[in-house]
């Protein structure tokens, strides 16, 4: 009981942590309020909500030291919107902008975002244009959905959103940090169209899937090797961050 109790008193102080602990035992799903983070955190009964809940706040994840206070922030991949969440608690003068390509997914991170109002949510997938992708493996978990570009839009499409546009939509002239965790997309993302976007960006935090879609890693080095950025890791993560601010 301990292993699991400690972390959430760690991470939410004692009265919210307990509440926590014992509704996850006997509500599997629902709304569990934060006075720490000021809001309330949605979770369903799926496994890929419970995986991502410890990783994000129990794990620490993201917690790590950067060594600037980024205002401008990329959450690509947001799933239910915990790691959005996350950076807007801790950097609370950041805009973010929070892109997922499944619905249900997207309907959860707009919960969860409610009382973070400058997070922007966008329900679509990163890439390297702006055109129209599917979702290729619907039935897979709620956060390992892969997707790939299609010519022309369908019902079943959801809209591509390269970083470059997101930068104009939000007329930011560098993005601080871009977190990535969209299941083999990098290899496209870092593939082409990366030249505008990638030596403005300060931090980038990125999950790779080489097993997922073969080469990523290496169109994640490859372009990133082309200018000044450092490399580390933490947990599942590769950081690179450029030494050129």
């Amino acid at each position: 009981m301990s292993t699991r109790l400690l972390p959430l008193i760690k991470t939410f102080g004692l009265f919210d942590g307990v509440v926590f602990f014992i509704r996850r035992i006997f509500k599997k799903d629902g709304s569990y309020y934060s006075s720490r983070y000021h809001s309330k955190i949605h979770l369903r009964n799926k496994y890929a909500d419970k995986i991502t809940f410890k990783q994000v706040f129990l794990e620490g994840q993201y917690n790590f030291d950067i060594p600037f206070t980024p205002t401008t922030i990329i959450d690509g991949g947001a799933n239910i919107g915990l790691a959005s969440v996350y950076f807007s608690h801790r950097y609370p003068s950041a805009s973010i902008v929070a892109v997922e390509p499944n619905q249900e997914n997207f309907e959860m991170l707009e919960k969860n975002i409610e009382s973070f109002s400058k997070v922007k949510a966008k329900n679509g997938g990163i890439w390297n244009d702006n055109k129209n992708l599917v979702i290729v493996n619907t039935q897979d978990y709620d956060n390992s959905f892969m997707v790939e570009e299609v010519e022309t839009a369908t019902p079943e499409s959801i809209p591509a959103f390269s970083i470059a546009s997101i930068m104009q939509e939000q007329k930011w002239a560098t993005i601080d940090l871009l977190k990535l965790d969209i299941e083999g997309s990098e290899k496209e993302v870092f593939e082409k169209n990366y030249e505008s976007w990638l030596p403005h960006t300060k931090m980038i935090i990125v999950e790779v899937h080489d097993h997922m879609r073969k080469g990523a890693a290496k169109s994640v080095f490859a372009a990133t090797n082309k200018y000044n950025f450092s490399f580390s890791m933490n947990h599942e993560n590769l950081i690179f961050t450029n030494l050129d601010f």
